[in-house]
């Protein structure tokens, strides 16, 4: 792989106009596709075919209004006052009758009629359909004009909230946490190559991956269901490994710079060396993303796919593009004889007297291997400790931040009427034989009015066609309480019988049953995924490192670091632990998307640091064939640079906090804990621990596994037995002073 990359490296300096012509075609093609033929993300996260959903689409096939967008009015009457007064309820009626007439309303409820007062009388619930699909926004002047509708009860002096999921804000993708993000990522590039051209071309690479692939989920859309968080996440990742990809071949290109090849030698080489590591690095994060397939949750699916497309475009500018940018900009980044950053490079690369801080902290670890091993596993250990009462359910507006009009009407409603009005069940009676229908609806109420954790029930409705029936029931608990899923358990083991007797289909739906089925499912997928992903890169980086050892003792650092990183958000989301200090809107249960979403993505950069490391270790291992000592001369050539591109990422992660998007806090605060103790206190601290321990064995291959695995030469070895280095350039008087 390193001869073919060095190839081509070689092909995109010599051609680098025709090149750079190329690839802004590329982004500019698909740009231009994305604006012609834009779609829309949706916000569905069912499972199509799974009981719950089947239930429900059956359901909006016979109650129409069901699958349309709806709003929720909630009327308060001042203290002393209820609806039973006729002034108040007239106030509240004259507003109604005004949301009747709003455009785009096609019905809207009568609290009194539909027995949404609570039971103090004094605050009311309306519900408003709209005609627009329930996967489609209400035009932004048609909420206005409902809103409008309440300057009358208000002036009677009520409380007037909306909510419902018409008013659920949605964010653009991007914001200006994130652009400060990129302008932190910019002092840390600019401190570690002391240019700010060099800190430049990998903000370059990164904003082309995530204009790139943004905009090709955009043009994807309108084919596509894409769920409305893929772009976001797709942003959060490209950012990340667009700069780190880049990043690693930019340090190798002006370390050879510095030891004395030509531009278009060094960027070949650049490309064949730290190419070879960002190729694999970037294979082990696609694979894990695309292995979020194996969950059978489409916007699991399109999240996994959304983001996995971003890191191809991340490896693939990295690869292809980045060659020709390092020769257009030429000399300019050849480090100046006698500059800090010479001296510092010739550190790194062992040329130096004094070994870089990394070298140093490695050199410790390696003289006490022992007590590095155990100190760190129980400190990760202790992190993972709140990971055991990890639980997990589907945001929903009780996730708001409190200052957003659904998180008030949700919060008022809770007061009211109890937390189980916000997330409702159906029990639904469908293909019932010819004339059974009303009698077995009817056996299926008096049977729930007996089941605990119901905190009433809503008498049957039929549907016009006369084909299905459905009992509204309301939990005593909340939509996202662990008790509600229990519930719903406990309510279909409860009708399947009097299934079975009447002959019928009889399910337990709704909203809230479907997202805890999703819960389900994708609590059950983890095992499965793991092992898919996991057996897959481990395939990989026996092959790229051919070692036994390697592989399993990466995997090992990845679950202490996946482990610590649920920990933390145990701690943050549902303890509450500097939950304010970090602007989270609300404590409870996890999204049931975070765990596996950080599973995929944090294995995928944990190779990434494992490959850049221990390739350098093994490139210095072929070398000298000293194992302790290829331990610390790898860490020499490696550590500043991973040390830069693990603050890089943990900067990106953290700037997402700042968008408090309730869905996406926990995945970015994982991530950015996740990457940091497994770069410092994993790959820099335990595994050169660990393989000190190991010495040879840390490299050892049985001899078949050794001539059926292909040699894929990710250190460039190859390289240096068809073309010796050149002598690297003579120090300064300058450099050797100080050196001395």
């Amino acid at each position: 792989m390193a001869v073919l990359l060095h190839r081509w490296g070689l092909f995109a300096a010599r051609r680098r106009r025709a090149v750079l012509a190329v690839w802004l075609l590329v982004v500019a093609a698909t740009v231009a596709l994305s604006v012609g033929f834009a779609g829309t993300f949706t916000s569905e996260t069912e499972i199509p075919g799974s009981r719950a959903q089947s239930a429900l689409t059956e359901m909006d096939r016979h109650f129409p209004s069901s699958d349309r967008r709806s709003a929720d009015i909630v009327f308060e009457a001042p203290e002393g006052a209820s609806f039973e007064d006729p002034a108040t309820a007239g106030a509240m009626r004259e507003s109604l009758t005004a949301a009747a007439t709003v455009p785009g309303v096609t019905s809207v409820s009568d609290p009194v009629k539909a027995g949404t007062v609570s039971p103090d009388g004094r605050t009311a619930v309306a519900q408003v359909r709209f005609s627009a699909a329930e996967h489609e926004d209400v035009p932004e002047a048609d909420l206005d004009a409902l809103e409008d509708t309440a300057d009358s009860s208000r002036a009677a002096g009520l409380e007037v909230l909306f909510g419902g999921d018409a008013f659920k804000e949605t964010g653009p993708p991007v914001g200006p946490g994130e652009a400060l993000g990129v302008l932190v990522a910019l002092v840390v590039l600019a401190v570690t190559f002391g240019s700010l051209l060099s800190a430049g071309l990998p903000l370059i690479t990164a904003l082309l991956t995530v204009g790139t692939s943004v905009a090709a989920l955009t043009a994807l859309a309108s084919v596509f269901d894409i769920y409305e968080k893929a772009p976001t996440l797709s942003i959060m990742l490209g950012l990340a490994v667009g700069i780190d990809y880049a990043l690693f071949i930019l340090a190798r290109h002006r370390s050879e710079l510095l030891a004395g090849r030509t531009v278009r030698e060094a960027a070949a080489r650049a490309t064949a060396t730290a190419g070879s590591a960002v190729c694999f690095a970037g294979l082990t994060v696609i694979i894990a993303l695309v292995g979020l397939t194996v969950t059978g949750v489409p916007a699991l699916t399109t999240m996994g796919l959304g983001a996995a497309v971003a890191v191809a475009v991340a490896v693939a500018l990295s690869l292809f593009l980045l060659p020709a940018l390092l020769t257009a900009a030429g000399e300019r980044l050849r480090p100046k004889p006698g500059s800090r950053t010479a001296r510092r490079t010739r550190h790194d690369s062992g040329s130096g007297t004094r070994p870089p801080a990394g070298a140093r902290w490695v050199a410790a670890v390696v003289r006490h291997p022992w007590r590095t091993v155990v100190t760190v596993t129980l400190a990760m250990g202790a992190l993972t400790v709140p990971a055991t009462q990890l639980q997990l359910a589907l945001p929903d507006e009780g996730s708001e931040p409190t200052s957003s009009a659904v998180r008030q009407t949700y919060d008022k409603v809770a007061e009211a009427f109890g937390p189980g009005a916000n997330g409702p069940l159906v029990v639904l009676v469908s293909d019932a034989p010819s004339g059974t229908l009303r009698s077995t609806a009817e056996e299926v109420a008096d049977e729930l009015g007996e089941v605990d954790g119901i905190a009433r029930t809503a008498p049957v409705e039929y549907s016009e066609d006369g084909a299905v029936a459905r009992v509204q029931v309301v939990p005593s608990t909340g939509p996202r309480d662990a008790e509600t899923g229990r519930l719903v358990t406990d309510l279909q083991d409860r009708v399947a019988p009097l299934a079975e007797e009447s002959g019928s289909d009889i399910a337990v739906t709704g909203r809230t049953a479907v997202s805890i089925e999703v819960s389900e499912k994708l609590s059950a997928a983890l095992l499965p995924f793991a092992l898919v992903v996991v057996g897959l890169s481990l395939l990989l980086l026996l092959a790229a490192f051919r070692s036994v050892a390697v592989p399993l003792k990466a995997t090992a650092g990845f679950l202490l670091s996946v482990g610590a990183s649920f920990g933390v958000i145990v701690a943050v989301f549902q303890w509450g632990w500097l939950a304010a200090a970090l602007g989270v809107p609300s404590t409870g249960p996890v999204s049931s998307f975070v765990p596996i979403v950080v599973m995929a993505i944090l294995f995928g950069l944990a190779m990434d640091y494992e490959v850049f490391l221990v390739s350098a270790v093994r490139e210095e291992y072929v070398r000298t064939g000293d194992p302790r000592g290829a331990i610390v001369g790898g860490a020499r050539r490696a550590a500043r640079v991973v040390t830069a591109a693990a603050l890089i990422m943990v900067v990106v992660f953290a700037s997402f906090l700042l968008e408090q998007d309730p869905a996406l806090m926990p995945i970015a605060l994982a991530l950015a804990v996740g990457v940091a103790l497994d770069a410092f206190l994993v790959r820099l601290t335990l595994v050169p621990a660990v393989m000190a321990l190991l010495g040879r064995a840390a490299w050892w291959l049985p001899a078949r596994l050794d001539k059926w695995l292909p040699d894929l030469d990710v250190e460039g070895a190859r390289l240096d037995r068809s073309a010796p280095a050149p002598a690297p350039a003579t120090p300064t008087k300058t450099e050797q002073d100080i050196s001395s």
